[in-house]
Formats: structure tokens, C-alpha cells, sequence
């Protein structure tokens, strides 16, 4: 049966004015879709997984099962850095030329070698899941990885990121690259696959990176049993975010069948990204949503930024799209 509500008895707006508010229990929230399929995003998808050799195998067959679970295709990226040459090796021109080391096609060819003995290693953690996989190694430099990335990015749905390839910042931030700048699909990032997504909290500001970030979300707001829709400190102008920010997006979620909230929170001079953690905390949620870099990268890299704080943070399973 064909059933379409109206958008606004299904929205509730509210507009918090204290650092400690909160929906009431008595809340009015839309009716969310059925129960069966609630689970299942979409079908087929393919997810991304950045690894490098020492991603733990846990990390993989986790994801593994629960890309089993939804019928998704997982695609194992592994990245292996490019052995180095030695300085003595790069000569000055008009004086001196390359001096490549006798043993370097050893070196390579080593490096190649583990790399693919570890290749054959996660195979057979996927085989056990019986998950629709594929595992692709690459050596390459640092500054090539964001390429690399983005060619596989450009044909998945969704792209996860080791937790251990935080450990190497250059790596971590040209993969995230790749992902937010040279592809469509969103970035998800501290997320574990095991837990239930059923509440989802959307930082909005009506801007391109935000809707963005909504769209790719879309499956799994639709999965959630409770979205809320947060815009903090907005700009209640009609060329800016309108009289009432939040309520379009939401009425468009409730189409959609999502159980909608909408929160008008103050920062109180607090950084959003604080806000932002500090709020969806406080709401329990199991998802934030957010668009990545509304501002220039650049004055984000230099002054910090909402986007960089959200990837630093290692507390809340977060979904970036730009």
C-alpha cells in the first residue's frame, strides 16, 4: 500500500537554547519505514577498504561479515609504501648521475614479495566469511596514494579506512584525499560494523558539502530508526538558511520514510566540531553525518577546521562526503 504523510506532522522542530538540552521523552517523531528490510541498506553495494600490511586481520573479517550480512561486495585495497632510494643515490646534474645500489631490484623485489605473501593472507580471512571479495596490492610513493584511491573510490559505494593507518599521518591523509576530492562516495570513519546504526545525527548548514554527505547517507538513514537533523547557530535569512533551517532537508528524509527531529543548537562560542561531538553524544547517536571542507581546504589545513577535527577524532563513527 501506497502511503505518503505529510512532511510536517512528521517533524518535530526544537530549538535548544541551554548546553544541556535534549529531546524530551515526549517527543513527537514520524513513524519510520516497516520493520522488514529495516537492516538491509542496499543490496550489492561494493565498500571500499583502505588496509595496508599491517591491518589486523580482526579489522578485515569484521567488515567482511558484515558486508556478508547486507549482500555487499567487499574491495580490499592494500598499500604498500614504495621502498625508498637512498640519498647518496640522487646525483647533481651536470656533475653526477643516478648511483642506483647494486642489491635495489633485490629490495623491490622483496618488498613485492610480502606484500603479496600478505595478499594471500587476507584472501583466506575473506574465503572464511564467504563474503563476495576481492583483495588489489600496490606499492607506491606517498604522493601517489590519493590516485591510487580514487581509481577504486570512483567504482564503490562506500570507502572505509583501516583504524591503523592512522598511524602513519601521511598515508591517512592523502587516502582521505582521494576519497573526499577525487570521488563521489563518502568516507566512513571510525565506524564498527557490529553495531546497529539506529540513531543518525546530521550536522546541517543548507550547504553543497552538506547535502552531499546527506545524499550518500541515504541508505542509511533510511536503515536508522531515529534521525536528527541538528543546525547550529543558523542563519535564519531567507537567501541564507531560511526562516525555519533544517525543515526542508527533513521533510525530504521523511519522504523518504525516515523518523525525523529537527535541533537548533547554540555553540555558545565553542568550535562546531565540538558542538557537533558534544551533541551527538549527548543524543546517543550512532552515526554523525557531515560534509567535508565547506570552507577552502587550504585555510581548513592551516587554521584547522570542523572536517579535520571530525577525521582526528577517534570517539564518534562518523560519514563525510564533500
Amino acid at each position: 500500500m501506497n502511503f505518503t504523510p505529510n512532511a510536517r506532522s512528521l517533524i518535530q522542530i526544537i530549538r535548544n537554547a541551554g548546553d544541556s538540552s535534549t529531546l524530551g521523552p515526549n517527543a513527537a517523531t514520524a513513524p519510520g519505514i516497516a520493520a522488514l528490510g529495516r537492516r538491509t541498506l542496499v543490496k550489492n553495494a561494493t565498500t571500499l577498504l583502505v588496509i595496508d600490511p599491517e591491518t589486523p586481520d580482526r579489522v578485515i573479517a569484521d567488515l567482511a561479515e558484515s558486508a556478508y550480512e547486507q549482500q555487499a561486495h567487499l574491495s580490499c585495497l592494500m598499500l604498500g609504501a614504495a621502498p625508498a632510494l637512498p640519498m647518496y643515490a640522487y646525483g647533481v646534474p651536470p656533475y653526477g648521475g643516478m648511483n642506483i645500489p647494486d642489491n635495489w631490484t633485490e629490495t623491490v623485489q622483496a618488498a613485492q614479495e610480502a606484500l603479496t605473501q600478505r595478499e594471500t593472507q587476507i584472501e583466506a580471512v575473506l574465503a572464511r566469511s564467504g563474503v563476495s571479495a576481492d583483495v588489489q596490492s600496490i606499492q607506491c610513493a606517498t604522493m601517489d596514494i590519493k590516485h591510487v584511491v580514487a581509481r577504486r573510490a570512483r567504482v564503490s559505494d562506500i570507502a572505509h579506512i583501516a583504524p591503523n593507518l592512522r598511524d602513519t599521518p601521511d598515508v591517512m591523509r592523502e587516502v582521505t584525499y582521494g576519497v573526499l576530492f577525487k570521488s563521489p562516495i563518502g568516507l566512513m570513519l571510525n565506524a564498527s560494523p557490529s553495531k546497529p546504526v539506529d540513531r543518525i545525527f546530521v550536522a546541517w548548514n543548507s550547504s553543497a558539502a552538506a547535502a552531499r554527505a546527506v545524499h550518500v547517507a541515504l541508505p542509511y538513514l533510511r536503515a536508522a530508526k531515529d534521525v536528527v537533523i541538528a543546525c547550529f547557530d543558523p542563519v535564519t535569512m531567507t537567501e541564507r538558511e531560511g526562516p525555519d533551517p533544517g525543515t526542508d532537508v527533513a521533510a525530504w528524509l521523511s519522504h523518504h520514510g525516515c523518523s525525523v527531529t529537527v535541533s537548533q543548537f547554540p555553540t555558545g562560542g565553542l568550535e562546531v566540531a565540538q558542538c557537533i561531538q558534544n551533541r551527538a553524544s549527548e543524543q546517543g547517536a550512532d552515526l554523525v553525518v557531515a560534509g567535508a571542507y565547506g570552507h577552502a581546504r587550504m585555510m581548513e589545513a592551516v587554521f584547522g577546521g570542523t572536517t579535520r577535527t571530525m577525521i582526528e577524532q577517534k570517539d564518534l563513527p562518523v560519514l563525510l562526503a564533500h
